[in-house]
């Protein structure tokens, strides 16, 4: 991949029929929208234009042009697609982000005490949460809320996260009353 503005939009999966249709997941706001970028390239440099799309559960079902049996599909299971970043809409909502903006932030608390580095974003089904890694620590994952991380300042290069609710250090009230009972 010599462009390095490429962002990936999709992950193709399993062969769908034996007419060359792929199951994809899709990492776009709208996952039948996947066709509206244009080319998609892999990470080796191929493109693939999509031909027909429709939705089937959690994934779409994509007809690429030029792949035509089971067997060219399922040579695919497993490629990353790719996009320019130019081609994605840049008119975001005010607490919309892009991954890929949001992987190598500072992370820190208001009063300046460091935490690591966004590493990844995940979506494991409960909400988006943000692995963090600090040099030297194993990654730690903290919940993308507005609660756990209040200022989000892309430009600035950081987050800002309340600690306690980011799962970051413990509650001292919580810990007092451990200690309490612990001594009696």
């Amino acid at each position: 991949m010599a462009n390095t503005n490429l962002i990936q939009i999709a992950v193709i999966g399993a062969a769908h029929g034996i007419k060359g249709e792929v199951r994809v997941k899709t990492f776009t706001g709208d996952p039948l929208a996947i066709g509206d970028y244009g080319a998609l390239e892999t990470e080796d440099g191929r493109f693939f234009t999509v031909a027909q799309v429709r939705p089937s559960k959690e994934v779409v079902i994509v007809r690429f042009k030029g792949v035509e049996t089971r067997n060219d599909a399922e040579a695919l299971n497993g490629t990353t697609l790719f996009v320019d970043r130019a081609k994605l809409p840049d008119d975001l909502e005010e607490d919309e982000f892009y991954h890929v903006d949001l992987i190598g932030l500072a992370v820190q608390a208001e009063d300046g005490e460091q935490f690591g580095t966004i590493i990844a974003v995940h979506d494991f089904g409960a909400g988006e949460m943000l692995e963090v890694k600090a040099r030297g620590e194993k990654p730690v994952l903290v919940p993308f809320t507005r609660a756990a991380v209040p200022v989000i300042d892309i430009k600035g290069g950081f987050v800002q996260v309340e600690p306690v609710a980011a799962g970051l250090v413990g509650d001292e009230d919580e810990e007092g009353a451990g200690r309490e009972e612990d001594e009696r």
